[in-house]
């Protein structure tokens, strides 16, 4: 696979830190191998990892894709909803959803055991790595997702989330208790400049808008909030980032909170990743409105108890 663009950037970056950007789902060492061998010029000229890229250069990308060979695996998969044409699951804690070119990791995804339950009934069009998948949850989130069985199924999914007609709502615990009791948070989302792991508000790259709104749900301890957020936009760690930027990161976030109390509250209240729940899926599906809820896992649960249902 070939491709061929005009950079557009305000100032120079490095080629690999450019390319890892453009094509999230390779990591940074596979686009340095990439550069490596040969397969990436600029303006006609073969060049290294570290050389810089300015506005309006010519970049020529040569991509030969990674046949991943993924295997079914019997997993322990938490169901909310199935039928011939979908099935919605309440994601696992510590789960990726699908294998990534260039990485480690063809085993134990989400993809693997949905291989093995569902055997045959996957649509092609997601690809050998990544059958049904229409949207996806960071590693360590939790909760509602949906992946369809069919091609049509996978068309209809991908369109209504394209076209913002599903509601997403999550469940967060952060440190700090937010006062006001409904807020909306609006910033324009991107990769940082330097850490291309993670996502910023400041200065990013390619940036894109971002929109969630928070109710405050109760406190706990007098010093964490639980929040309900519904998601307006869906950009990369956008709840974490949004969250963190105004001063309330999620608990156990090891990428955008506060080390200190992530220990407090791994040893306290047994929260070793970062609280956020997908807890609610809500669209039309066969011409009605269709609401599924996925429960809080068992540490979340155990800590805020039954404020939420």
């Amino acid at each position: 696979m070939i491709y061929n663009f005009c950079v557009l950037v305000e100032k120079q970056i490095r080629v690999d830190i450019f390319l890892s950007t453009l094509f999230k789902d390779f990591s940074r060492s596979y686009v340095q191998k990439l550069v490596d061998r040969g397969q990436v010029s600029v303006n006609g000229v073969k060049v290294n990892k570290n050389i810089k890229i300015s506005n309006h250069d010519e970049i020529k990308i040569e991509i030969q894709l990674e046949k991943l060979e993924v295997e079914p695996e019997k997993m322990d998969l938490d169901i909310v909803f199935e039928d011939k044409e979908i099935i919605i699951l309440n994601k696992n804690p510590r789960v990726n959803v699908h294998p990534v070119p260039g990485e480690n990791g063809k085993t134990g995804t989400l993809v693997n055991g949905l291989l093995y339950h569902c055997k045959d009934n996957l649509p092609s069009i997601g690809g050998v790595e990544r059958p049904g998948i229409v949207h996806r949850l960071d590693k360590d989130t939790t909760g509602a997702i949906m992946i369809a069985k069919t091609d049509k199924m996978m068309n209809y999914l991908s369109g209504i989330i394209k076209n913002r007609q599903i509601d997403k709502y999550y469940i967060a615990i952060v440190h700090g208790k937010i006062k006001d009791r409904n807020f909306k948070i609006e910033s324009f989302i991107g990769r940082h400049k330097d850490d291309r792991t993670k996502m910023t508000t400041l200065n990013p790259i390619a940036a894109k808008e971002a929109i969630t709104y928070g109710e405050v749900l109760d406190y706990v301890d007098n010093k964490y909030s639980v929040l309900r957020i519904k998601l307006e936009t869906g950009r990369t760690h956008q709840i974490r980032v949004h969250l963190a930027s105004i001063g309330y990161p999620i608990l156990g976030d090891s990428t955008y909170g506060n080390v200190r109390v992530n220990k407090e509250v791994a040893t306290m209240h047994q929260i070793k990743r970062q609280a956020l729940h997908a807890y609610e899926l809500g669209f039309e599906l066969y011409g009605e409105k269709r609401v599924f809820r996925a429960n809080l896992k068992d540490d979340m649960k155990k800590m805020i108890g039954d404020i939420v249902e």
